[in-house]
């Protein structure tokens, strides 16, 4: 620190003292406010819905009605805390690290499948790390891979050696991708895969690679599903959920239970809801993993569908945004890392809704900043600190 002056890691000199936090060329004024307000109020809503969905339930909250509540707040407290060093960090800079990134991934989902893993809700994808915590990898691992794939793929084309990705480079970038993918699908974590594929498409698209890339990974992911269901990897309850995706009416009691129950809490909403934490449905804990898988149900029933389209507006605004982010990017790794979250939060928000819906089928996938879990929304808001230092590393316009 100089003068008056000092520097932010990869953002060059900035202003000192507290009457100068916003001149033009500060570090706050090139942030994405909208994208921060409202990652920060789907949190909050977040939190109430939580606590909505888990007071009452001792037989998860330890005879303790703030249990979620607080452990909801924390995890957004740590989240925002990554958020604010990774964008003090730099996008860029982390290019130098991405390989120790990756490597460290792809141990952690490796120790899944070791005995320090553990099933939760038939999924085997967590790592317990006692005291009532827990991890899981998975989610972590959307990062890296769009980290990974962005390095590979921008590598040449903003050295100015190449104006798109070649086959080779893409064929790296998928070789990467595709070794943390076969892993999570042992697991077995269909959702996190799915979600990883989608991920793949969107950064490839964004890196301009040649469709026929793109068309040839929708036809391999095509096979590999039939692949999949063909060689009974799927665990009986998975199989169970997409067959009471496919018939509704199967076992209301039984497979179905958890949808049928979710469209009766959202219908019985109406326009503006039956009042936060006055839900029959949630109070009477009929919808299971209320706070974490099928939070939404809580917002549609209490809040109705002006809560519920308010949450959804906000997904979007974030969605915006950060399509922005990545078509005003100057250099390829930022708009394919940008492109690569969007791809992200637009898959996850919409199968989340899509499955208290009933429109989609049961896959477990939180919804980003709302739905209860560590692992998630420590993902989700390392994301947005790279979308903020996307868009803080860009020249500012004169």
């Amino acid at each position: 620190m100089t003068g008056n002056s000092f520097s932010v890691p990869g953002y060059g000199p900035q202003r000192a003292g507290w009457t100068r936090i916003f001149a033009r060329d500060s570090l706050a004024r090139r942030l994405d406010w909208p994208i921060l307000l409202a990652a920060i109020a789907l949190s909050l809503i977040g939190t109430a819905l939580v606590y909505s969905a888990t007071r009452n339930r001792t037989e998860i909250n330890q005879g303790d009605p703030y249990y979620f509540l607080i452990r909801h707040l924390m995890n957004t407290g740590i989240g925002i805390g990554l958020m604010i060093g990774t964008i003090w960090i730099g996008h860029r800079a982390l290019r130098t690290v991405i390989p120790f990134l990756y490597g460290l991934s792809v141990l952690l989902i490796l120790l899944v499948l070791t005995p320090l893993g553990s099933t939760v809700n038939g999924a085997h994808s967590w790592i317990v790390l006692g005291g009532g915590f827990s991890l899981q990898p998975s989610e972590f691992v959307k990062i890296t891979i769009i980290l990974g794939m962005a390095m590979l793929l921008s590598a040449r084309v903003d050295a100015g050696d190449k104006k798109y990705p070649d086959h080779r480079t893409v064929l790296q970038a998928l070789g990467l991708a595709s070794v943390p993918i076969l892993v999570v699908l042992l697991m077995p974590d269909l959702g996190s895969v799915m979600v990883m594929v989608v991920i793949i498409l969107g950064v490839l698209l964004a890196s301009g690679a040649s469709n026929r890339w793109v068309f040839g990974l929708i036809a391999a992911g095509a096979t590999g599903a039939v692949a999949v269901w063909q060689l009974h990897i799927l665990d009986e309850y998975q199989i169970n959920r997409f067959a009471a995706f496919a018939n509704p009416a199967l076992d209301p009691a039984g497979v179905g239970y958890n949808t049928n129950q979710a469209r009766i809490a959202i219908g019985s909403g109406g326009l503006t809801g039956s009042g936060l934490f006055h839900g029959s449905q949630t109070t009477g804990q009929f919808v299971p993993e209320q706070q974490t898988d099928f939070v939404f149900t809580v917002a549609g029933e209490e809040l109705g569908f002006v809560g519920a389209g308010l949450i959804i507006l906000l997904l979007g605004l974030i969605l915006w945004r950060a399509c922005r982010i990545a078509r005003d990017s100057t250099e390829l790794y930022g708009t394919i890392v940008a492109a690569g979250i969007v791809a992200w939060f637009a898959f996850q928000i919409f199968e989340n809704v899509g499955m208290t819906l009933g429109i989609m089928p049961v896959t477990g996938l939180p919804l980003p900043f709302v739905s209860y879990g560590g692992s998630s929304m420590f993902a989700v808001w390392l994301a947005v600190g790279l979308l903020q230092s996307i868009k803080a590393q860009r020249p500012m316009s004169a």
